[in-house]
């Protein structure tokens, strides 16, 4: 039990008749939600009319959560009767019971010790309107709520009032047609999220304008009653876990997937973890490897994070260090060219009088901006910045510009500035509310979900780096509160995995796509990029390093194991446990995330 994670569900459990079921069953969007979220770890309360005594069907329920809410008879409990034919779930019969009635004057005075309060519909909207603002007067930290699609039709004007004031908003296809007319017009407002989801096409998570598809996981559908509630439940505890909005969507399928292959919430009540993500085998970890290779870095003594600091860097207490490193992190990817579908060579070029690659030419590059005009690096300069701007602080030494991708550059930079200024954020506040906080790495990491540049990437490799660099900076701009920091993947890093063997390729095709140094599809690229993230992370903990040291030793690894040379192992440390796929090169996919 993740009893740190605790989620306060509003509104209420129900007995259903569904179809194939020939007793009543629990039902309810409170009781899927809640259960969904109390199978996935967390500790849940459901604030909702309480029968008395407890019906058989609703029993476990009561032994799983703490129940809050006014007593009732067990006949006032809201009834529903619910077909699914083709496909199609339709409400026969619909009973809102004493759940008309509940009251936000029942709350606890105090909401401030959820990671999460969730508003379920409550059968009028007009009375989740009034719950939610209730739950922001007593301190919710963040407040997330459902709809319904008939009640849209009678309640537009609040549940868009609805939609526009939780911090997460959940509907489904036909509901977000409805509010938004169209699906891909769909936009959250700054620092809010939305997920739509899908049927068995799994979901949609948006974050602004980002909007990113989540697939769903096959199943057997028996009964889809309460599989988006249950979606609900199981992204709430992500979420509350620190997740990228994508990674708990990803997270919460399994379990919601699960819950459609058999009547009712049957599946909410095993003992069992919530199920897992089905993993991609054409690419596994090696766990022998990795321990070989573990125990190899935890001998180094040279294995220590990187400060930051030096000549392509700003000197240590620089007034515009901040946004200069908020800036230019986000920029960190793309230094590659490709030509007719194969990797063409890195991005390699002269500035300040000597040859740079990738990362530090971008670091050296931005300096001109710190040297010459800090204003440039604000979010009110990046959200205006023109690609003439752009093209002259980033120019090489002969005038030529070396950027493969500079387009997608300067769409990042925009996206940075527009979103920081819409959450009335600059960095310096961003860390003044991060490190008095609990957990100031996942507070930052989190801050940084709604921000451009920074978002998109579920495995936050960007945002992940730029926290490591404001902690190890000698100004320590983060505070360590002890929480490892998740693995930073780029296309080094994953090459070394490649080669070294902590990871496997077990699919031909794909392997010879690698060595053929291909253009790869999405999924090819992701199965990767997993694979490498889990088999670093696992590194972290065998060598006892900081992720920062393993970043740093995987990093400089590029020196010794090249994309355009032969690998020298003679100088590699762990050369004793490397497989020596030498033949293996990182995807070749065109990304922002790395």
């Amino acid at each position: 039990m993740l009893t740190e994670i605790r989620i306060l569900i509003i509104g209420g459990a129900s007995l259903d008749t569904l179809d194939g079921a020939s007793d009543l069953v629990a039902g309810g969007a409170g009781m899927y939600t809640a259960m969904a979220a109390q199978r996935s770890g967390a500790a849940v309360s459901l604030y909702a009319p309480r029968p008395h005594p407890v019906p058989t069907a609703l029993q476990a329920l009561a032994t799983r959560v703490t129940w809050l809410g006014p007593s009732i008879d067990q006949d006032e409990l809201p009834r529903f009767e619910i077909s699914y034919r083709d496909g199609q779930t339709t409400y026969v019969n619909s009973s809102f019971g004493a759940e008309d009635s509940l009251s936000p004057t029942g709350l606890p005075d105090d909401l401030s010790g959820f990671h999460y309060v969730h508003l379920v519909p409550l059968g009028n909207i007009t009375r989740q309107l009034a719950f939610l603002r209730a739950c922001r007067e007593r301190g919710a930290r963040r407040i997330s709520a459902g709809t319904a699609l008939h009640l849209i039709d009678e309640q537009p004007a609040d549940a868009a009032a609805v939609m526009n004031e939780a911090d997460a908003f959940f509907m489904n296809e036909a509901e977000v047609i409805r509010l938004f007319g169209l699906g891909s017009a769909a936009r959250s407002k700054p620092g809010q999220l939305i997920f739509v989801t899908k049927g068995s096409a799994g979901a949609m998570v948006i974050q602004g304008g980002i909007a990113t598809d989540v697939p769903g996981v096959a199943a057997n559908v028996v009964d889809p009653t309460g599989a988006g509630d249950t979606f609900c439940g199981a992204t709430l505890v992500g979420l509350a876990l620190g997740r990228h909005p994508v990674m708990a969507a990803s997270h919460a399928m399994p379990l919601a997937a699960q819950l459609t292959e058999d009547i009712g919430p049957a599946a909410l009540l095993r003992p069992s973890p919530a199920p897992q993500q089905p993993s991609d085998k054409r690419v596994v970890v090696n766990v022998a490897r990795i321990g070989g290779i573990g125990k190899l870095i935890a001998g180094l003594p040279d294995v220590t994070p990187f400060a930051f600091t030096g000549p392509d860097l700003p000197a240590p207490n620089h007034p515009a260090t901040l946004d200069y490193f908020f800036a230019s992190t986000l920029q960190q990817f793309g230094f590659w060219t490709h030509v007719d579908g194969r990797y063409q060579r890195p991005l390699v070029a002269t500035v300040a009088g000597k040859e740079r690659k990738g990362a530090f030419y971008l670091f050296r590059a931005y300096l001109r901006w710190l040297e010459n005009d800090p204003e440039m690096l604000t979010p009110a300069r990046q959200a205006t910045l023109t690609k003439a701007e752009l093209q002259t602080v980033l120019r090489a030494d002969d005038g030529s510009d070396p950027m493969p991708a500079l387009d997608l550059h300067l769409a990042l930079a925009q996206r940075y500035g527009r979103d920081m200024l819409a959450l009335e954020l600059t960095p310096q506040i961003m860390l003044q509310q991060a490190n008095p906080s609990p957990a100031p790495l996942r507070t930052l990491l989190q801050r940084l979900d709604h921000v451009g540049g920074y978002k998109e990437d579920p495995l936050r490799k960007k945002a992940v780096l730029l926290a490591i660099i404001l902690q190890q900076r000698p100004e320590a701009f983060l505070a360590d509160d002890g929480t490892e920091a998740p693995p930073v993947v780029d296309y080094h890093v994953m090459r070394s995995c490649l080669r070294t063997g902590l990871i496997d390729v077990t699919d031909k095709a794909l392997a010879a796509k690698l060595s053929a140094r291909q253009l790869l599809s999405e999924d090819d690229e992701w199965a990767v990029r997993v694979a490498a993230h889990t088999a670093i992370e696992q590194v972290v903990m065998k060598s006892g390093k900081s992720m920062g040291a393993v970043d740093w030793f995987f990093f400089q690894a590029r020196q010794r194991c090249p994309e355009m040379s032969e690998p020298r192992c003679d100088a590699c440390a762990v050369d004793p446990a490397c497989a020596h796929r030498k033949e293996l090169f990182q995807p070749v996919r065109r990304t922002s995330f790395y």
